[in-house]
């Protein structure tokens, strides 16, 4: 069946990690305490090689505590909101009895244990952290409702921009703030663009009545959880007569709507070809077909029901005649709401997600020149 195919990130565009960040606030009585990170922190070699894309431009908080923020990153942190101790560190986490460094050393994440004000080193092992609301306060039970407006917004806009591979909330407060629902702890079925959410216990002192060694249970659930299962997946550029293009529309539970082409993972064992096959009768009653050129590679990270996907696709040309739709399998139980055929100018014009997002420029391609040669990475 049909898999989750949602905006990727191209791995033929490789471009350093730089931080994202504003300059540190005025000098506080914790600066000796608690330095100050450079307003820019460049990355090191490491960085520059796991770095996806350049650094996009996220609109910086009125926050005393600067974003740490990249490109690419496996796992951004956010917490609810900078307290007393933070702000005037201008550091995540800050406060001494904050479990929250600790517990990333001793879950793997870190190969040492950092300090607060080495921060920025986050980005060296693939981690960012934010915030949930911007405003300092003694506690998180002096936020008010309005302190997370626009929250939601503003994660969607990093996850599509930066692309992490997961979105880690500490403590089910930052969750229940940002969207205005509970979640239990762990993984969640609500995605951000490709990035899946994982909640965790909070570290903060308030909450040392859960235990070190639970808290620590879940960010090792949560390092074992952003490793991906690696699946291979078969698709279909079906085009009829007129040039129209056979598309079938998802809808994920979170409302996120995009169009793509048929298609589906590979089960155990299974050929590609005969997979293929399988997967246009199910999706749509198309049996009597011959298999075209290989025309396109992909390959991408994802969330899709509460569990990370590397997903590597392979795209053939299926010329038919004409074809009505009819699925012989339940397409809802896999989040397919619509199948349909597009005209080339439709494609040209419309304001809804395809994927890949190219999608009417490598037609345009194709009609003009016909298939490659050999098959090509079709980006985001």
């Amino acid at each position: 069946m049909p898999w989750l195919t949602g905006c990727w990130r191209p791995f033929h565009h490789r471009r350093p990690r730089t931080a994202t960040t504003r300059p540190p606030p005025p000098s506080s009585p914790f600066r000796s305490r608690y330095p100050q990170p450079p307003p820019r922190c460049e990355p090191n070699e490491e960085v520059v090689q796991r770095g996806k894309r350049k650094s996009a431009e996220i609109a910086p908080t009125e926050s005393a505590v600067p974003d740490v923020l990249a490109p690419g990153l496996d796992v951004v942190f956010c917490g609810i909101n900078p307290g007393r101790v933070s702000a005037a560190a201008h550091a995540h986490f800050a406060n001494p009895r904050n479990d929250f460094w600790r517990l990333l050393n001793d879950a793997g994440f870190t190969a040492r244990l950092l300090e607060p004000n080495e921060q920025f080193e986050l980005l060296e092992h693939g981690i960012g952290a934010t915030n949930a609301a911007a405003r300092t306060t003694p506690g998180s039970s002096d936020l008010r409702r309005a302190d997370f407006a626009g929250a939601a917004d503003r994660l969607r806009h990093i996850a599509g921009e930066l692309r992490p591979r997961g979105i880690a909330f500490v403590g089910k407060e930052a969750y229940r703030g940002t969207f205005g629902e509970r979640a239990d702890h762990g993984s969640q079925n609500r995605t951000l663009g490709d990035a899946g959410l994982f909640v965790l216990p909070s570290t903060s002192p308030a909450n040392a009545a859960v235990p070190y060694a639970a808290r620590l249970g879940w960010f090792r659930a949560l390092k074992e959880w952003l490793e991906p299962v690696e699946r291979i997946a078969v698709r279909a550029l079906v085009l009829d007569e007129k040039q129209r293009a056979l598309l079938v529309k998802f809808q994920d539970e979170a409302g996120q709507v995009w169009w793509t082409t048929p298609g589906g993972g590979i089960d155990e064992g299974e050929d590609l070809e005969p997979a293929l096959r399988r997967e246009l009768a199910e999706e749509l009653g198309l049996d009597d077909f011959e298999l075209g050129s290989e025309l396109w590679t992909r390959e991408h990270v994802f969330a899709w029901r509460r569990v990370i996907h590397r997903q590597r696709e392979r795209i053939w040309l299926v010329e038919i005649p004409g074809h009505e739709p009819t699925p012989r399998v339940d397409l809802a139980a896999e989040l397919v709401v619509d199948v349909r055929w597009w005209t080339p100018d439709e494609l040209e014009v419309t304001t809804e997600t395809l994927v890949p997002q190219r999608l009417p420029a490598l037609l345009r391609d194709l009609r003009e020149n016909g298939p490659p040669a050999e098959a090509f990475d079709a980006g985001v």
